[in-house]
């Protein structure tokens, strides 16, 4: 394209502005021959006059007058986006999109240890269920994909396995739950669009017959925890939105088994456009994460 230099136009903006050369550069902070040299030089370029020169003092010409509207408002366009794109690279905020369930139970954590170091920098967490937010608002998504259809641009953040759990005093059939023959008495709770946990779960203790249409269904993994904790039967979840529960003693593993999960965590960032703060609390979360 061929326009004329940027900086003829700032000097022609400023001298307009002020109608003088000198306080012109004064504002841009450089010699007034400067200015008048950027401005001949825009003159010649257009092959038309600007200003009038008087002995002490400057007018604009027509063309001038009509030309500077349309100047000023390229200026102010540049320096706006020249801004924009500043603040971002020196913007200390990320935004994170999670289920709400490992939000809970992992992330809460990560984020209470980055704060630690990084006290300056803010956090804001959108909470989802099945799907990521809209496209854009999040700097950083985790995900939950089957193993087996992954989208290309996302990053395993570990291996999971299936927990069965309950309340430490459940009883199905009056007696407590320490052998997996007692599933046939127990309620169990189903996870909505996760129907294969159980019959995962019926496979690996070589079960035959459970009840897998009956008992409560929910679509949030906290709320089936919960119903597990008021002793209402027995949840197969991922190990790392059950460990917190563990950990407490609200609910416990009857009886060992060992179950891989075909769905787990993923993770993607914008990392091409991340900033440095994004950067940082993404590369903190994959170390806690312990991914390689």
């Amino acid at each position: 394209m061929n326009l004329p230099h940027l900086s003829f136009l700032r000097s022609f903006e400023a001298a307009a502005r002020h109608l003088s050369f000198t306080s012109a550069a004064e504002e841009l902070n450089c010699t007034q021959a400067a200015v008048s040299n950027h401005v001949r030089s825009l003159e010649d370029f257009l092959r038309r006059p600007l200003f009038v020169r008087h002995p002490r003092s400057l007018s604009l010409t027509d063309v001038g007058t009509a030309y500077l509207q349309s100047v000023r408002h390229a200026l102010q366009e540049i320096d706006l986006a020249t801004q924009s794109l500043t603040l971002q690279v020196h913007k200390r905020e990320v935004v994170v999109s999670c289920p709400v369930s490992l939000a809970e139970s992992w992330l809460a954590e990560v984020i209470a240890s980055f704060r630690e170091v990084h006290p300056d920098i803010d956090l804001t967490v959108h909470g989802t269920v099945w799907n990521d937010v809209e496209t854009n608002v999040s700097d950083i998504s985790i995900v939950v994909s089957h193993v087996d259809d992954t989208p290309s641009d996302l990053r395993l953040l570990w291996e999971e396995r299936l927990t069965l759990v309950c309340a430490p005093d459940y009883q199905p059939g009056g007696a407590p739950l320490t052998q997996p023959e007692q599933l046939h008495q127990a309620d169990l709770i189903h996870i909505l669009g996760r129907p294969i946990y159980w019959g995962l779960a019926e496979e690996a203790l070589g079960l035959e017959g459970l009840n897998l249409k009956g008992g409560l269904r929910t679509s949030g993994n906290n709320l089936a925890l919960e119903l597990a904790v008021l002793g209402l039967g027995c949840v197969m979840l991922p190990s790392s939105v059950v460990q917190r529960y563990l950990d407490r003693g609200l609910l416990v593993e009857p009886f060992d088994i060992e179950v891989k999960s075909p769905w787990c965590y993923f993770t993607r960032c914008k990392e091409r456009s991340a900033t440095p703060s994004v950067k940082a609390f993404y590369a903190w979360m994959l170390q806690a994460a312990d991914v390689g």
